[in-house]
């Protein structure tokens, strides 16, 4: 049976973690900020307990943290262990922590999320790079997660993501300007009709999702599209899209968090 370490139990962790364990692994989380309580899924104190004899290590924190979260874990991961970073970050942190693994004798997957978890929890389609991305896939999948391997070291796949969110996250900020917009003229229904016609079948539930989760989420989305400007500017390519939406965001985490 496949032994997976949960690194952070907060909104996709926990899926993860709940999805993993039904589908039939030995499943361990660790977060001190968050209670998991699912007696199919043994939290841990510590990341030693949670880590000891993992084949897998999937760390669910947030970019911001995922270098040192790394540095606290690897350590504790036996040889053989596959070290999956499923965090959205630059692709430089991944290069860093594939680094660290490698000091370690480990094997890191850099792994992109490439849609919601909230949808379809661990059978989320996923991306990976890096020199363990292979063993990654070959061990997650019969649980039925899917994965993508790529070839490229670790930070390919995190550049492919940062690509897919200045496309994502700037489809968000573009829907609430226009949103906002015509709140102000009394035709916000009118524009949801008409950006729901032209997105498709899932077009109103997809705009549900893109004004709830930019609120929700807005710091992380913050710093996703900062990393995602970065990517584009070490591109040589014009940003100004982008430049945009990082000014949305920001607004938005002034707005829901002023301190």
């Amino acid at each position: 049976m496949t032994t997976i370490a949960i690194l952070g139990l907060g909104e996709a962790g926990r899926r993860y973690a709940r999805g993993l364990a039904r589908a039939g692994a030995t499943v361990r989380g660790y977060d001190p900020a968050h209670e998991l309580d699912d007696p199919e899924v043994t939290q841990s104190s510590t990341f030693a307990a949670a880590l000891a004899g993992a084949d897998v290590a999937l760390s669910l924190v947030t970019g911001q943290a995922a270098e040192s979260v790394a540095r606290e874990a690897l350590p504790h991961l036996a040889d053989g262990a596959v070290y999956a970073d499923l965090n959205t970050a630059a692709p430089e942190v991944k290069e860093r922590i594939a680094g660290l693994a490698a000091d370690r004798g480990l094997a890191m997957a850099d792994v992109a999320v490439l849609a919601p978890v909230v949808r379809a929890g661990h059978r989320t389609p996923l991306l990976a790079s890096g020199p363990g991305a292979s063993a990654f896939a070959r061990r997650v999948g019969p649980l039925g997660v899917p994965v993508e391997v790529i070839d490229g070291a670790a930070g390919e796949a995190a550049r492919l993501r940062l690509l897919r969110s200045v496309f994502m996250k700037g489809l968000a900020a573009l829907v609430l300007e226009g949103l906002g917009a015509a709140h102000a003229v009394g035709a916000e229904d009118w524009l949801r009709g008409q950006m729901a016609q032209e997105l498709g079948p899932d077009g109103a539930a997809l705009i549900d999702r893109l004004v709830e989760g930019s609120v929700r989420h807005a710091a992380r989305r913050e710093h996703e599209v900062r990393a995602a400007l970065a990517a584009l500017d070490d591109s040589g390519q014009p940003a100004d899209m982008t430049r945009a939406t990082l000014a949305w965001f920001e607004r938005l985490v002034a707005e829901h968090d002023p301190d």
